[in-house]
Parts: structure tokens; sequence; C-alpha cells
């Protein structure tokens, strides 16, 4: 396993893309059949099956970087969740996020008022960036997000 995630990489393990998710999902659940089989050959069919997961994921990667199309299909967009101040409720409601779950993450990111509140974005992981404080946000942080 770990000659596998060295080849291709901590993104083997990271939180990125909901295929990498279900990758990651998948390689653990072929390791925990790995340590169950009781027969060389099953062990090597286990081996293969977790080699051809990470080359999927590489050949992912890869076409990810090199197309914008194949990023678009696979990956998915950021969303921008609140702006101004202001909630999106549209928004909120498209990706399935309760305002009190938005203001819990607002108090994460030590929010005092809402009106500090730049933007809030839903990124491609499933985690929310507040972006906040009494200086004008810098477009460049908003580009690619949908809703913007």
């Amino acid at each position: 396993m770990n000659l596998l995630i060295r080849l291709n990489g901590l993104r083997t393990l990271s939180k990125m893309t909901n295929f990498d998710f279900v990758t990651t999902v998948a390689f653990g659940s072929l390791l925990a059949g790995a340590a169950q089989v009781s027969e060389w050959t099953a062990f090597l069919q286990t081996l293969a099956a977790m080699l051809g997961l990470v080359l999927a994921q590489a050949a992912t990667s890869f076409l990810r970087r090199r197309s914008e199309t194949a990023a678009t299909m696979i990956g998915n967009q950021p969303c921008l969740i609140m702006r101004d101040g202001e909630f999106d409720n549209e928004a909120l409601k498209a990706n399935s996020i309760r305002r009190e779950d938005m203001i819990a993450k607002l108090r994460e990111a030590n929010v005092l008022q809402l009106s500090e509140v730049r933007a809030a974005i839903l990124e491609t992981t499933g985690d929310v960036s507040v972006l906040h404080g009494n200086v004008e946000l810098d477009e460049v942080l908003l580009q690619d997000v949908r809703g913007t």
C-alpha cells in the first residue's frame, strides 16, 4: 500500500474530489479484503485491483490537469453561498445546506458580524471557505466559482 501511495502521491489519501473520495474508500475496502484472504491468488487479485484503482486515479488526475473539459466533467465547481453579508438562499437549498449549519461555519471562522463576510464558498471538497474582513475582496479569489 505504501509503495502505491508513494508512486501516486499523497493525493491518493487527500480530500480533493468525489472521485478521490470514492477511490480512497474502495482502496480501504480492498486493503481490508487483502488482510482476510487465505490464498496467494486472491491476495494477488486484490493487489492488482488496488494497483488498478491507483492507476485510474493517476489517469484521472492527468486528464484533469491537461483538459478543461475533463476537469469540468470529473470535478465539481465551487459554489458561492454568501456574498457581502447576505445568504444566497437558492445556493443553500441547491446544495442542501441549512442556514444554521452555515452560521456555525461562520462562527468557526471567527466572524463577528455578517457584514464582515465578503464571501462564503462551498468548495469542491465539501468544506466551506469564509472570506471576511473590512477590506474589499479581490475578485481573483472568486474565479471559477459558480454563482458569482
